[in-house]
């Protein structure tokens, strides 16, 4: 079921011209276009799961029909450069200034080759503001890359990474993670208490 129409089946439902009501949907009708705007990626060939937010698409280029985002993900102003398959999980939180880059060049090699390698980010993950994740890498479930982390290998469930290179620090994340980093968005609040 696709965002608007999960939205839509689930929305809160005021009495009929009460003040509850109206407020409802003049923030419903005000974030209308921006709601709209949503729709963009699958559009351009992307799978997306419902209540998944994108503070700017036109960020993510490439071979869209090779990402695949799962339900509840927030993507801030972030640049997936997608050459390969790039698989984002559920309740993932991807910060603003992060980059996802799964193509590069070989740099032993005379001619100077391209390659792609997939990037797996499963479900929980935190990728944090201006963080960089390299082709090949699987960032686990419910693991966190810190601020400003070069990832170049994968990061284990649960672990916590800081650094350039990234380098894993000894706490590590709760293991039963139950929230929506997309809950308190005006965009979705709108239609329904998550």
């Amino acid at each position: 079921m696709s965002t608007m129409a999960h939205l839509w089946s689930m929305r809160d439902r005021p009495s009929l011209g009460s003040a509850e009501w109206v407020r409802a949907w003049a923030k419903r009708i005000l974030l209308l276009p921006q709601l709209l705007g949503q729709r963009e990626i699958a559009r351009r060939g992307a799978r997306v799961g419902r209540l998944t937010y994108f503070s700017e698409p036109e960020l993510i280029t490439g071979k869209l029909s090779k990402l695949s985002v799962g339900d509840e993900t927030f993507i801030g102003r972030a640049v997936i450069a997608v050459h390969a398959d790039v698989r984002i999980g559920n309740r993932v939180c991807i910060n603003d200034g992060a980059k996802l880059l799964t193509a590069s060049h070989d740099v032993t090699d005379l001619r100077w080759t391209s390659f792609s390698k997939p990037i797996c980010i499963e479900d929980y993950a935190w990728i944090a503001t201006d963080a960089i994740l390299l082709p090949g890498v699987t960032i686990g479930r419910g693991a966190v890359v810190g601020a400003g982390a070069v990832v170049a290998v994968d990061v284990p469930p649960g672990a916590v990474v800081i650094g350039n290179p990234a380098q894993i620090k000894p706490n590590r994340r709760a293991v039963d993670l139950d929230y929506s980093p997309v809950a308190h968005l005006a965009l979705f609040t709108a239609w329904r208490k998550l």
